[in-house]
């Protein structure tokens, strides 16, 4: 599956780069994620996410390579459900560019995953990594906005131990609730059938 989302940042290239360039610092941004280890270019960390009651959390790893001069990343990550079988990998390539309001940032996501996720479909993936990255994005914002060393933990990351979950509701309810109408028409089908029976015989 193949994912395609853009943002800008009100930063020109070249601080948005290094910024880009500190993982450590960039991380903490992403909503529902928090990085536990960084040694040179690999990293560990920990995703969660909700549908409802419903919460999934993910452990993996990844590594990044950069590329000056065309202002590109690339990061290949790969993890698994810490309770459940559900997997998932993705080869996620971030490239930056000059724009008018500071720089664009486009994202472009080959994503395989397995299990529970999996039968929203590319619609609402999209939608769902639509939501993400404008999270992603404020909180970048005000990361650029707010200089010193504490700023990630500060701005993007109040509970930098634990993931907060992303909260996919809103947009996976449509999905569950179509894949869950069949399964409900026919009980309730059911239902009517057994119920014009007992009439029957008690007449």
């Amino acid at each position: 599956m193949q994912l395609d989302h853009s943002f800008t940042v009100p930063a020109g290239p070249d601080d948005a780069w290094k910024l880009f360039l500190d993982l450590g610092r960039v991380a903490p941004c992403m909503p529902g994620a928090v990085l536990d280890t960084l040694a040179g270019d690999s990293f560990t960390g920990r995703v969660k996410v909700k549908v409802g009651a419903v919460q999934m959390s993910y452990r993996g790893e990844g590594t990044v390579t950069r590329d000056d001069a065309t202002r590109s990343m690339h990061l290949g990550l790969s993890g698994s459900e810490t309770r459940g079988a559900g997997t998932v990998s993705a080869t996620v390539t971030a490239t930056l560019t000059a724009d008018p309001a500071g720089t664009l940032v486009r994202v472009r996501t080959d994503l395989d995953i397995t299990g529970r996720p999996a039968q929203f479909g590319r619609g609402i993936m999209t939608e769902v990594g639509d939501r993400i990255v404008q999270q992603f994005a404020t909180r970048l914002e005000e990361l650029l906005r707010t200089p010193g060393p504490g700023a990630a933990e500060t701005v993007c990351s109040p509970l930098p131990h634990e993931p907060e979950a992303v909260d996919l509701g809103a947009a996976a309810l449509p999905v569950l609730l179509r894949k869950a109408a069949v399964p409900a028409a026919a009980f309730l089908v059911a239902v009517v059938v057994v119920q014009a029976l007992r009439r029957r015989s008690r007449r």
